[in-house]
């Protein structure tokens, strides 16, 4: 068991450093914005860009893990995601962004499938919420922070200091044989040859998948949006406004690693459908109040709606068992990528109406989000056939 942890958490600090770069594009775009002039719509696109790309790649990547044993160096990702936000802050070119944002997101997609499939292969039934929790953990950390770390660089230098980003990743690639566990092919093979991989169980995955997408919608679009909603409407400073945010985040590490736990004790699908449910009320009582109040309802807010995401990973992974890398590039990739869509959509709310206006609306994939998870076809345990009224 120490051994396997030992190599879960070797792979969370790879998932730490990679997820540094995501946030940093919503973090500096009240920057881009008064920089450039950019819209709201266009600003957002930018974060849609990186989402969307890495939703097309990590199916694939997952794929070509799963049936071609195709395997990339974990040193790749990490050059090729910080160099591309590195050079972000020297760019004034809209098209050009959007590429480099593309290409830091292919970085991303090349990581995140691979490594949580060692993660799966590490895990037991009795353990892999509480294994994958702290595998995500580590990205919710880097997402943490990663706005602030961004916020520093922007507030010291402009945005050429992007280009100290690139460290962080540079190191990790640099001694990426130290932290990360030696790939055991024999190993791998072996387990993958005694499950059965069967036809892909169409419907579950897929609502799984939205629920993921509907989730991620609600998460990037608050990242995306929440600095400005801080900076330019309440009249908060910039790296004030990204510690908020990186507080949230870290709010949501807390419960992440507390609904993989219960998960594992009480079920998936009861911890998903309680902790999306729970995350509505504290996020309209953060925008219908100010001050203190405000503050620790967007922090509870932040708690309940990460408590969710590495269970319906580990969620995925059941229903898909012989699949793993794949339903893994599905969750982080195509459900991520399609809720960066929902943030290009709450963009053009904003722009219609207002920032608050967009804003309010997210409470809206959270209910449909809280639906699907209670009717996905995965079993509940005796918590949840209590909730349900049925008696064993």
């Amino acid at each position: 068991m120490l051994k396997e942890l030992r190599s879960v958490l070797g792979l969370s600090l790879g998932h730490f450093v990679i997820d540094i770069y995501s946030p940093v594009i919503p973090a500096v775009l009240p920057v881009l914005i008064a920089t450039h002039g950019y819209s709201y719509f266009l600003a957002g696109l930018l974060v849609a860009a990186f989402n969307i790309t890495s939703s097309l790649l990590q199916p694939t990547v997952g794929w070509l893990s799963d049936r071609k044993d195709v395997t990339v160096p974990f040193a790749v990702p990490f050059v090729l995601t910080s160099v591309c936000i590195g050079v972000f802050g020297f760019i004034g070119d809209y098209p050009v962004l959007l590429l480099c944002s593309a290409c830091a997101a292919f970085g991303a997609a090349i990581f995140h499938p691979g490594a949580l499939s060692a993660v799966n292969r590490l895990t037991k039934a009795e353990n892999r919420g509480r294994l994958t929790s702290i595998f995500v953990i580590g990205g919710n950390f880097g997402f943490a922070v990663g706005p602030v770390f961004a916020a520093v660089a922007v507030g010291a230098f402009g945005l050429p200091g992007l280009i100290f980003l690139v460290i962080p990743g540079l190191l990790t690639a640099a001694f990426s044989r130290l932290i990360f566990p030696a790939p055991d092919g024999m190993e791998r093979k072996a387990v993958v040859s005694a499950e059965v991989r069967g036809p892909i169980p169409i419907r579950p995955i897929a609502m799984v998948i939205g629920v993921g997408a509907l989730r991620s919608w609600a998460i990037f679009a608050s990242i995306a949006f929440l600095p400005a909603y801080f900076h330019d409407h309440l009249g908060v400073d910039i790296l004030m406004a990204n510690t908020l945010v990186s507080l949230t985040l870290l709010a949501g590490v807390v419960g992440q690693y507390v609904g993989g736990a219960l998960s594992d004790i009480f079920g998936r699908k009861e911890v998903t459908v309680l902790g999306l449910a729970a995350a509505i009320p504290p996020f309209a009582l953060f925008l219908l109040t100010s001050g203190p109040v405000s503050y620790a309802a967007l922090l509870v807010f932040g708690f309940f709606l990460w408590s969710t995401f590495s269970v319906t990973v580990a969620m995925a992974h059941e229903v898909m068992p012989g699949n793993v890398g794949f339903a893994s590039g599905l969750m982080l990739g195509l459900a991520v990528g399609a809720g960066g869509i929902g943030v290009a959509v709450s963009g053009v709310l904003a722009d219609a109406f207002s920032l608050e206006a967009a804003l309010s609306t997210l409470a809206l994939p959270l209910i449909a989000a809280v639906a699907l998870a209670a009717a996905v076809p995965y079993p509940w345990k005796r918590f949840g056939r209590l909730i349900a009224g049925e008696t064993r």
